[in-house]
């Protein structure tokens, strides 16, 4: 059975708790930019907000042991450079082994859960900058919905911008991934049209005492030009959950890459759960974008 094959990491957890901080520290780090100057970057931290479905599939990231399964064999393919996820994930995936040489970005705040009334509450309820810091990842990652209607976004910019600042001061990149958005029948929908997004960029860009460690992850949409052109922050793309044929997500994503300051993608339930379930190839495909893209005008000293 497949959940066997974990019985030694439910023994760790179980037993051993000592023993995640004991892998965060021997855990072999790499530079945060490897040679390419990109980052491919597998995320994982959508079950903490509750957002299980993947294409039409209600509940597919709820089984654990598949999603681990996933996960390493996504992690596994050459030039994948790491991981963003939730503390329990990154957890799980530490005793597995399989974070050396990868970079890791803690996801910070779960609390805006799925659907929920107080989705635009986004608390910091996962990691926080001095963990990041103490277990040796590589930066943070932090959701920032604004809503000009709902009085909890105030909150949701204060808590982003203490995060930012916080792990500036660990000198840890800050990964903000911003939208504007609002309550369309009760449920809240993010503005994707190119005004929405640059001003999204705008106002999050803006956020914390300092911007030296900021990094931004925006979603691929028509007018990317647009986008780019708001912002000297790099920036990494995020795959998000397409509707479209994967050849026309790839393609989209191969001419989002090309533009000056995009640095990588940020790919979960699209490479994860593919329609033909083949993790390996999707992820291939979205390796050989991302490290393909790299022009010689991008790298320091050109």
């Amino acid at each position: 059975m497949r959940t066997e094959r974990y019985e030694r990491l439910r023994e760790l957890r179980a037993h051993q708790p000592e023993a995640i901080a004991a892998a965060a520290a021997r855990r072999r780090r790499r530079p945060l930019l490897g040679g390419s100057g990109r980052l491919m970057l597998v995320a994982a931290d959508h079950p903490a907000r509750g957002a299980l479905g993947v294409r039409g599939r209600p509940g597919a990231m709820a089984d654990r042991y598949d999603l681990l399964d996933r996960l390493r064999t996504a992690l596994a393919r050459p030039g994948v450079d790491g991981v963003l996820a939730t503390p329990d994930i990154l957890e799980d995936l530490l005793l597995l082994d399989c974070l050396d040489d990868k970079v890791v970005i803690g996801s910070m705040n779960r609390g805006g859960l799925h659907g929920a009334v107080f989705e635009l509450d986004d608390r910091f309820t996962a990691y926080d900058a001095a963990t990041i810091a103490g277990m040796g990842l590589d930066g943070g990652k932090m959701l920032c919905r604004i809503d000009l209607a709902d009085p909890d976004t105030a909150a949701t910019l204060q808590s982003c911008g203490r995060a930012i600042g916080e792990l500036a001061r660990h000198r840890l990149m800050a990964m903000i991934e911003p939208f504007l958005s609002g309550r369309v029948d009760g449920r809240l929908r993010n503005d994707l049209t190119v005004e929405g997004v640059v001003r999204s960029v705008a106002i999050a860009q803006g956020l914390a005492p300092t911007s030296a460690y900021t990094w931004l992850k925006l979603p691929v949409v028509d007018g990317m030009e647009q986008v780019m052109a708001a912002t000297t922050l790099p920036t990494l793309l995020l795959g998000g959950d397409p509707s479209a044929a994967p050849e026309e997500t790839y393609a989209a994503w191969g001419k989002a890459l090309a533009l000056p300051g995009v640095r990588g993608l940020v790919v979960g339930r699209a490479l994860l759960y593919p329609p033909d379930d083949d993790v390996a190839a999707a992820v291939d495909t979205a390796v050989s974008l991302v490290h393909d893209a790299t022009t010689p005008h991008e790298r320091p000293g050109h």
